[in-house]
């Protein structure tokens, strides 16, 4: 299974679909990425492989980016892939 996790602007929370296939999270990835390349800011609906009745539609303008990744069963910990949260220690 491959996560498709946008990343709305202010938003502490990225929104995600998923499809089965490489090729087909590929188009989705493309589908994105042209949608912000667009001049004009578009609503980009998308659905969800796994959950069907999962429907995540984004004004395009919003989108600051988007990741695709392979999601195993074993090693899902609840965070998007590639963002980590850091935090200073108080001395």
């Amino acid at each position: 299974m491959f996560s498709i996790d946008i990343i709305v602007k202010n938003t502490p929370v990225s929104l995600s679909v998923q499809r089965k296939l490489a090729e087909d999270a590929e188009a989705v990835y493309q589908q994105v990425l042209e949608a912000v390349r667009n001049s004009q800011p578009q609503i980009l609906e998308l659905t969800c492989e796994k959950n069907p009745e999962k429907k995540v539609a984004v004004l395009s303008s919003e989108i600051s980016g988007v990741v695709v990744s392979q999601k195993s069963g074993a090693s899902s910990t609840g965070r998007s892939p590639g963002f980590v949260s850091m935090s200073a220690a108080a001395e």
